[in-house]
C-alpha cells in the first residue's frame, strides 16, 4: 500500500493549521462551556457521538483491507505466523507486568484505606445491568470466548463492527489470497489496496471533525459530572493516572529502548491522536490514523496490520492496571483483608478476564464485575464506589491502551527486523521529507 502511505507529520506546516492546536482549543472551550453553561454542555455530547460514529463507520473495512493486504503481500506465511506468535507472547508479558504493577501500587499506597464503607449502605440497583452482563461473561467460559472470535457470518462481523471477528476473517482471507497466488491473488490484492486507499482518504476528511467531537466530549463530561466525583475519589484517580504514566515512561520506555526509539519523541509524534483519545475516552476513534502513522515512521505494513487490531483485544495495558488497582481499592474501602494468596488469585483471575474487555458494553465495569464475582472474599457491591469516576479513569485508560498497542507494534517490528530505523529517526526528529 505504498500509494496510501501518509506524508510524515514531521513536514512542517503553520501551527494554526495543526489539528493538535484545534483539539487543544476545543478542549479549553469544552471546559469553559461545561462550567458556565452545563445544560448546553450536556446536550453537546451529540457532537462527540457523531464524530465517534463517523470513525466507527470505517474501522472494520479499514482493518480488513490492511490485514488482508499485509498478509497477502508478505510473501511468506511462516513469517506472518511468526509475527503473530511474537505478538501474543509480548501481549501476555506486558499484561502480566501491568496487572502486577496495579496490584503492587494499590497495596503499597492503599487508596481505599480509611474510607470504612459499610456495604449495606450501597445501592445494588446501580450495578444491576453490569452484574447481568458480568455473569453472562463469566458463565460463558474460555470456550465461549474463543467461539466468539469466530463470526456467525462475515457480514455479521462487519455489521456489528466487531474488530476481533473482522480480524479473524481478514487473516483467513489474507492467507487464502496468498495461497492462491498468481493472477487471481494479485488481482484481489490490488483491489484491496485500492479500496484501502479510498477508505484512508475518507478518514483523512473525517478526522478534521475531531475538534468538534472533542468539544462535545469535554463539555459533556464537565457539565454532567463537574468536579465532585473527582474530589470524592481523588486518591484512586490520581494513583491510576500516576501508575499509567509510570508504566508508559519506565516499562514501555524500556522496551522502546530495545527498538532504539525514544519514548518521549514517540509520544510527541502521536500527540494529536492521544489528545483525541483523552477527550473522547475511546481509542477506537484513532485506530486508522495510528496505523497509518506507524507505517509512515517505518514499521512494515504487515506487522502494523496484524499487531494493532489484535492488540485492541489482547493488549490492554492501562485497563489491566485499572483492573487490579480497582479490585484492591474496593477491598480496602470495605475493610476486606486480603492475604498474599488472595492477591495472587486476583492477579490470576484478572489475567483471564482482561482478555474480554474490548467490545463489551460498559467493558471496564463489566469486566471488573466479573473479576469481583470470581473473588468471593471481596464484596462485589463495592463496584458502586468506582462508578462515579469511571469516565475520568476511562480517559487515561484509553490513552494508556493506545500507547501500549503502538509501542507493541514498533517493538515487534524491530524484533522482526521490519522497522526502518533511519526512517523512524528522521520522522521522530522532524528531519524527514
Amino acid at each position: 500500500m505504498t500509494d496510501i502511505a501518509v506524508q510524515p507529520t514531521a513536514t512542517r506546516k503553520p501551527f494554526y493549521k495543526s489539528l493538535f492546536l484545534w483539539v487543544l482549543v476545543a478542549t479549553a472551550l469544552g471546559i469553559v462551556a461545561g462550567v458556565t453553561a452545563p445544560a448546553f454542555a450536556v446536550q453537546s455530547k451529540i457532537l462527540s457521538d457523531v464524530f465517534l460514529r463517523l470513525i466507527s463507520m470505517l474501522v472494520a473495512p479499514i482493518v480488513f483491507c490492511v490485514v488482508v493486504h499485509g498478509i497477502a503481500g508478505a510473501g511468506d506465511l511462516r513469517k506472518v505466523g511468526r509475527v503473530g506468535c511474537k505478538a501474543l507472547i509480548y501481549f501476555e508479558v506486558m499484561t502480566t507486568i501491568a496487572l502486577a504493577l496495579g496490584l503492587a501500587l494499590a497495596f503499597m499506597f492503599g487508596p481505599g484505606k480509611g474510607m470504612n464503607i459499610d456495604t449495606a449502605t450501597l445501592d445494588p440497583k446501580a450495578i444491576a445491568t453490569y452484574a447481568d452482563n458480568a455473569h453472562k461473561l463469566q458463565g460463558a467460559g474460555v470456550g465461549a470466548f474463543l467461539m466468539n472470535i469466530i463470526p456467525t457470518t462475515a457480514f455479521d462481523a462487519f455489521a456489528r463492527n466487531d474488530v476481533l471477528q473482522v480480524l479473524f476473517f481478514a487473516v483467513l482471507f489474507g492467507i487464502s489470497v496468498a495461497l492462491c497466488g498468481g493472477e487471481k491473488g494479485a488481482l484481489v490484492t490490488s483491489f484491496v489496496d485500492a479500496g484501502a486507499g479510498i477508505l484512508f482518504k475518507c478518514m483523512s476528511l473525517i478526522v478534521w471533525v475531531a475538534p468538534l467531537g472533542v468539544f462535545g466530549a469535554v463539555a459533556y463530561t464537565v457539565g454532567q459530572y463537574g468536579i465532585g466525583p473527582l474530589k470524592q475519589l481523588l486518591s484512586l484517580v490520581l494513583l491510576f493516572y500516576a501508575t499509567v504514566v509510570l508504566f508508559v515512561l519506565i516499562v514501555l520506555g524500556a522496551v522502546m529502548a530495545f527498538a532504539k526509539v525514544n519514548i518521549l519523541k514517540f509520544l510527541a509524534y502521536l500527540r494529536e491522536e492521544l489528545m483525541i483519545v483523552l477527550a473522547t475516552a475511546s481509542s477506537d476513534a484513532v485506530l486508522p490514523q495510528v496505523m497509518r502513522k506507524l507505517e509512515a515512521m517505518g514499521c512494515k505494513k504487515s506487522v502494523v496490520g496484524l499487531v494493532v487490531p489484535t492488540g485492541y483485544s489482547f493488549n490492554l495495558d492501562a485497563f489491566s492496571i485499572y483492573l487490579t488497582l480497582a479490585v484492591v481499592f474496593i477491598a480496602q474501602a470495605t475493610n476486606t483483608s486480603l492475604s498474599t494468596g488472595d492477591l495472587l488469585y486476583v492477579l490470576f483471575v484478572s489475567l483471564l478476564t482482561s482478555k474480554g474487555a474490548h467490545g463489551v458494553p460498559g467493558s471496564a465495569i463489566v469486566i471488573l464485575m466479573a473479576t469481583l464475582a470470581a473473588v468471593p472474599s471481596i464484596p462485589a457491591i463495592g463496584l458502586v464506589l468506582v462508578l462515579s469516576v469511571d469516565w475520568f479513569i476511562g480517559m487515561a485508560r484509553a490513552v494508556g491502551n493506545l500507547i501500549g498497542n503502538c509501542v507493541a507494534t514498533v517493538v515487534i517490528a524491530a524484533w522482526e527486523g521490519d522497522l526502518d530505523q533511519a526512517q523512524a529517526k528522521a520522522v521522530l526528529d522532524g528531519t524527514s521529507g
